[in-house]
C-alpha cells in the first residue's frame, strides 16, 4: 500500500532544475532523475526508504507530491518531510536575490534563464564531505564514477522492482571499510585514508560536527582544515553544499572559475584572489550564482 503527501514551496519553484543542480551530472546513482520524478532511498534506522517526489503544480504556483512505497510512522514521515524540504530548498525565499539579478546586466540573463531553482543540500555533512573529497584534484565525472561505486560496495541495499538501489552510506558504514577496500573501489591511498578518518571521527564525535551548523563560516573552516586531506576547496564546498551558506562561492573551483570567465568576457584564468573579488559583488548570494553557472554549463552541453 503506497502513501503520499504534499508540499508548498515558496514560489518561484523549479523542481527539474534544482534536481540538477543537486545531482551534477547524470550518472549519480543516488539521486535519480527520470524526466519527471525525483527518486531517492533515504537510510532511515537503518532501514531503507525510498521517495519519489514529482512537481504537480507551476512555477509561481508550486506543489510537489512526495510518494512513498508504504505507509510511514508519522515520525519517521516527518524526518522525510524535513529532509526533502532541506535538500530541495523549498522554504528559500529568494526574492532579494532576484531583485538584485535585474539590476545587475551580466548576471540578469543567467538568473531568468534558470528561474525557480533554489539551493539543494545535501541531506548529511558526511555525504556533502564524500562527495567533495571523491571529487579533488579529478573530474566530476570521475569522482561521482567512483563514488558510485562506493555507495553500491557500503550503502544499505533494497530491492525495487528487480532493481537493487542504494542509499548514501553511513559514517559508521564507512568507518568499517579498511583502506585496501576504498582503494579497489578507485580511491587513492590519500582519500582512503581521509575518508576512513574523517568517518570513524564523525561517528565518535557527532556533536562537534553537529556543532558547525551553528558557527561562523570562518571557523567552520578553519575546523574543517584541521582535518588532513581537507583544503580550503572542500572547505567551501561543504559549506554550500552540507550547510547551506549560499553567500559561499568556493572560489578555488576551476569548473566554476572557467564558467565566470566566461560569463565576463575576461581574457586571463581566473584565480583564487580574483574569483572572490568578483563574486564579492554578489554578497551573500554568490553561492546562487555558483549553481546557476552550473546549470548553465550543464544547459550548454545539452544536459538539462
Amino acid at each position: 500500500m503506497n502513501a503520499s503527501f504534499t508540499l508548498h514551496p515558496i514560489a518561484p519553484y523549479r523542481l527539474d532544475y534544482t534536481v540538477f543542480t543537486l545531482r551534477r551530472r547524470s550518472k549519480n546513482s543516488v539521486d535519480c532523475w527520470d524526466g519527471q520524478n525525483y527518486t531517492r532511498v533515504f537510510n532511515l534506522d537503518n532501514k531503507p526508504i525510498r521517495v519519489k517526489v514529482k512537481q504537480t503544480n507551476s512555477l509561481n504556483n508550486p506543489e510537489l507530491l512526495v510518494s512513498l512505497d508504504e505507509p510511514l510512522h508519522p515520525v519517521v514521515q516527518e524526518k522525510i518531510k524535513h529532509l526533502i524540504e532541506m535538500m530541495l530548498g523549498l522554504n528559500r525565499d529568494l526574492a532579494d536575490f532576484y531583485k538584485m539579478a535585474k539590476d545587475d546586466a551580466r548576471l540578469s540573463p543567467l538568473v531568468f534563464q534558470f528561474m525557480g531553482v533554489k539551493p539543494p543540500r545535501f541531506p548529511s555533512l558526511f555525504e556533502a564531505l564524500i562527495n567533495a573529497i571523491s571529487c579533488q584534484q579529478i573530474s566530476l565525472d570521475a569522482g561521482l564514477h567512483i563514488q558510485n561505486r562506493l555507495v553500491q560496495h557500503v550503502g544499505i541495499k533494497m530491492n525495487y522492482k528487480n532493481q537493487v538501489l542504494n542509499a548514501f552510506p553511513t559514517a559508521e558504514d564507512v568507518s568499517y571499510c579498511s583502506v585496501a577496500e576504498l582503494r579497489k573501489i578507485g580511491y587513492s591511498t590519500h582519500k582512503s585514508e581521509t575518508i576512513i578518518r574523517l568517518a570513524s571521527t564523525l561517528k565518535e564525535e557527532q556533536f562537534s560536527f553537529n556543532c558547525l551548523e551553528e558557527k561562523p563560516n570562518d571557523e567552520v573552516i578553519e575546523w574543517l582544515c584541521q582535518f588532513k586531506g581537507i583544503g580550503r576547496w572542500t572547505a567551501e564546498y561543504v559549506l554550500l553544499r552540507g550547510l547551506g551558506r549560499i553567500e559561499i562561492f568556493p572560489s578555488d573551483d576551476i569548473g566554476a572559475q572557467n564558467n565566470l570567465q566566461k560569463l565576463f568576457h575576461l581574457e586571463k584564468k581566473l584565480d583564487y584572489k580574483k574569483t572572490s573579488e568578483i563574486t564579492a559583488l554578489w554578497y551573500p548570494y554568490a553561492g546562487l550564482v555558483y549553481f546557476h553557472l552550473l546549470l548553465h554549463k550543464l544547459d550548454e552541453k545539452g544536459a538539462l
